[in-house]
């Protein structure tokens, strides 16, 4: 059994420790204001219940945890976000659902086997927002996506926006392969940038772009020249069908390395320690009672 610590920065505090050997009253206080609460002396044979007691803290401050080993990750991932159009019009019927529950779901599955990549949300109306940061907790994620709603950002389309709020939470990463896959269907008409400028933005961190326009009423030539321009590709969906296989190719996309290793059995232990700190701090109560 291994182990280490999640916050070892914490162990600067440790320097206090000349404090408990050297320092005068007077000079303590400019660390402990509540100097009358240690001991006149503080070593000595019966006055060590100090120092245990700061050492216990700063050991639960450092999160301590066990780890049988360290697995080298060989999956190769990348960062990914999704853009959701919330507007009004997807509201509409597509094979007894409105599309927006149907692209939910499709996403849902979706996410499911995406256990080496990093995943983001954006979701567009009037405007667009980042619904949730790029992560890797797909279970938060999956969570996020049973709060979302028709008109959550208004009823009209700001693709550009949507596109731009995309680039900014990919501006981050490290990943060698980042990627977009927006999904919409109308023209755009709202949002603070046109689609013209947010492609360039994508454009210079390398972004590509997958767009999917979904049932007849979109702007199939804007979709086409997104993804085109951006290295990606442009697809058209007119039932629940073409949304599945949709989704099966974009799920052959290059990957690209993105996870470090992973800790084997990791157990958390700053419970043990928070309570070994608990009953010292009883200790000295009782004492000084």
């Amino acid at each position: 059994m291994n182990i280490s610590f999640d916050y070892p920065i914490f162990f600067i505090f440790l320097i206090f420790l000349i404090c408990f050997y050297r320092c005068k009253r007077e000079k303590l206080k400019i660390y402990f204001s509540k100097t009358s609460l240690l001991p006149k002396k503080i070593i000595g044979r019966k006055n060590f219940l100090p120092i245990l007691i700061f050492l216990s803290s700063v050991l639960a401050l450092g999160s301590p945890f066990s780890y049988d080993s360290i697995l080298q990750n060989p999956k190769k991932g990348r960062d990914l976000v999704i853009a959701l159009d919330a507007s009004g019009s997807m509201g509409s019927e597509m094979d007894g659902k409105s599309k927006f529950e149907l692209v939910l779901e499709l996403v849902k599955k979706f996410l499911q086997t995406r256990y080496d990549d990093n995943v983001g949300f954006v979701v567009f109306g009037s405007f667009a927002y980042p619904a949730s940061p790029i992560t890797y907790d797909i279970k938060a994620l999956q969570f996020i996506l049973n709060y979302l709603d028709i008109s959550i950002a208004g009823n009209n389309t700001a693709i550009g926006e949507a596109i731009k709020v995309s680039v900014d939470l990919l501006k981050k990463s490290s990943a060698k392969e980042k990627v977009i896959i927006l999904f919409t269907d109308g023209y755009h008409n709202s949002g603070y940038i046109s689609p013209k400028d947010a492609l360039k933005e994508a454009k210079k961190i390398n972004a590509k772009i997958y767009t999917i326009g979904i049932g007849e009423e979109f702007d199939k030539n804007l979709l086409k020249k997104i993804a085109q321009e951006s290295g990606g590709k442009s697809f058209s969906a007119k039932n629940q069908e073409d949304l599945k296989e949709i989704i099966n190719e974009i799920q052959k996309l290059e990957k690209s390395p993105i996870r470090a290793g992973v800790y084997l059995n990791k157990k958390a232990l700053f419970e043990y320690a928070l309570i070994f700190l608990a009953l010292l701090l009883l200790i000295d109560i009782k004492r000084k009672i």
